[in-house]
């Protein structure tokens, strides 16, 4: 069977998934399952897959499927409890004050705020959090959810305390045979994990900075009074102080500290620096800018949702105390993360595993303890306390994470298995290499050298289908590996470009465009905010694909890591 044939029988399961997403708009939890079933029969007929190996495929999955759900729902449940205990409100109000000029406010809310949160929790939480707090400050409900989808994108890749990179690039690409590739090296995996944090870092943080200056300007064409772009241009000096005072230190603490913090503590340490220069009237003009008066805002521009209507959460928590379980979480997460402390040891010797399942070279394990679940887990357990939260509060609490998990834990039961069998179908008696080295030797045939330009678009890709930069890196992390061996590119920038693109995707990620707009009572309109926010995704995919382009001229072409 011709390369070309074998190519496209490869991609059949994901193509399929994607029509019957985008084209027939029906939801995930349709289509994944048949994108799993369409996969199994082609890897059992075609590449001659034993029904022995597609079941320890499907094993091996659960253990990656915990660790999706089991970090998801600690990271959601932490969120819901803040939200119950009335701290996110007290976070909110915080905010509220500090300037009045709308273009600040993005900068400090919608950009620093919303990708702390993306770093804490991930999942399309911040645009969830983002757009209604921006919709009580007065924003249009299609300006709020705009803006809380264009912060999906720097922070993502190290979202939900580095998931996307630890369970979706892991969960993807690690295999017997790039254990011992790595081990002829001098390396094990987490040391290529590292390589690859390092080119995420570097790339987002040139193309991130300047992200606050586009979501000002967006906002200021669109919904101005004027539709001017110059008038997002007069802030360019602060935007640019909020762009890099989060992408500095989020590059230096990847490359540095490793994947679980850059969103977290770039957010932390670029809030206190830009806050303060809010404050001073550093930077900025002398006339604030707003929108125009609201009883002349188109209809579209308004959602269902009245703020003011609102329940208003009775609270007694200070601004401190309802920070301080998230600075519980980065402390202990850098504390259990340091080789140079024993805690770190300890957390990782519990590991459950199964060896050779069913018989086969397949294995899987999980460190649970280690996971950044259990840490949110702990944090949650203080929280309660700590907040002195009622009963019905907790309960409330956990029943709105498990809901949320739910639907998420469907999709991902057959999202999972499909990526393993993709990456385990190399193990058959035909002979031939696996789908994605198929679908790679095909690409690299017919596109050569220029391949680094579009490899974050693939990216974005299956976080447009998927809805999830973690689902994206697990789907082609493999297949970007394997185009990079063909034309003998280092693979570590090869997979960082399919990283920092599945983060730029979220930003026309449907699942997020319709969780963000039911927060404001914007349903039914996702069709507009996607048309706004293809326009920094393309941004993002052109100078990711060029620093692309540049980083192999400057390495040159080489099958080393």
């Amino acid at each position: 069977m011709e390369l070309t044939t074998l190519a496209f029988l490869a991609l059949l399961p994901i193509l399929v998934a994607g029509v019957m997403l985008v084209g027939f708009r029906l939801p995930a939890r349709v289509a994944m399952p048949v994108a799993f079933v369409l996969a199994a029969i082609i890897a059992y007929v075609v590449w001659g897959l034993s029904w022995v190996t597609l079941a320890a495929s499907c094993i091996q999955s659960l253990f990656i499927t915990f660790d999706i759900l089991y970090i998801i729902f600690a990271a959601i449940l932490l969120l819901n409890l803040l939200k119950y205990s009335g701290a996110i409100q007290v976070i909110r109000e915080g905010f509220a004050d500090i300037s009045s000029d709308r273009r600040i406010q993005v900068v400090i809310i919608a950009w620093l705020f919303g990708s702390f949160i993306e770093g804490a929790s991930g999942f399309g939480t911040p645009a969830a959090i983002v757009a209604p707090l921006l919709l009580a400050l007065g924003f249009p409900a299609m300006a709020a959810v705009m803006l809380g989808m264009m912060v999906q994108s720097t922070a993502v890749t190290f979202g939900a305390v580095g998931t996307p990179v630890l369970v979706g690039i892991r969960g993807g690409l690690q295999n017997p045979a790039l254990d011992a590739q790595l081990a002829t090296h001098g390396l094990d995996f987490m040391d290529y994990i590292q390589m690859v944090t390092t080119n995420v870092a570097i790339m987002h943080a040139i193309a991130g900075t300047l992200m606050p200056t586009l979501m000002v300007c967006m906002m200021t064409r669109f919904f101005g009074e004027k539709k001017s772009w110059r008038e997002g241009l007069e802030v360019f000096p602060f935007a640019l102080l909020g762009g890099l005072a989060f992408t500095i230190p989020y590059m230096l603490t990847g490359i540095f500290l490793g994947p679980e913090f850059p969103s977290i503590l770039g957010a932390l340490v670029g809030m206190p620096v830009v806050v303060w220069a809010a404050k001073r009237g550093f930077l900025q003009p002398s006339k604030p800018w707003s929108f125009p008066s609201k009883n002349t805002w188109p209809s579209n521009w308004m959602g269902k949702l009245d703020p003011a209507n609102e329940t208003i959460t009775k609270t007694h928590l200070s601004l401190g105390r309802s920070w301080a379980p998230y600075l519980m979480v980065v402390t202990l997460l850098v504390i259990t993360r340091l080789s140079q402390l024993p805690i770190k040891g300890w957390l990782s010797s519990l590991t459950l595993q199964w060896n050779e399942i069913l018989g086969t070279s397949i294995s899987a394990s999980s460190a649970p303890l280690y996971l950044p679940a259990s840490i949110l887990f702990t944090v949650c357990l203080i929280t309660i306390y700590f907040h002195r939260m009622k009963t019905i509060q907790v309960q409330s609490a956990f029943r709105e994470s498990a809901r949320m998990i739910y639907g998420a834990g469907f999709v991902l039961l057959f999202a999972v298995p499909m990526v393993r069998i993709y990456i385990n179908s190399g193990i058959n008696i035909t002979g031939l290499e696996g789908m994605p080295i198929v679908m790679a030797e095909w690409v690299a045939v017919n596109v050569g050298n220029v391949y680094p330009l579009f490899a974050p678009s693939i990216g974005a890709l299956g976080a447009f289908i998927a809805g999830s930069n973690t689902v994206s890196n697990l789907m082609f992390s493999f297949f970007q590996f394997g185009v990079a061996e063909r034309l003998m590119m280092p693979t570590t920038i090869i997979v960082a470009l399919q990283a920092v693109g599945a983060a730029a995707g979220n930003m026309i990620a449907i699942h997020n465009v319709v969780a963000a707009s039911a927060t404001v009572g914007y349903l039914g309109n996702e069709g507009i905010v996607l048309r706004k926010t293809i326009i920094p995704t393309i941004y993002y995919l052109l100078v990711v694909g060029i620093l692309g382009l540049v980083s192999i001229a400057i390495w040159g072409n080489s099958n080393t890591f």
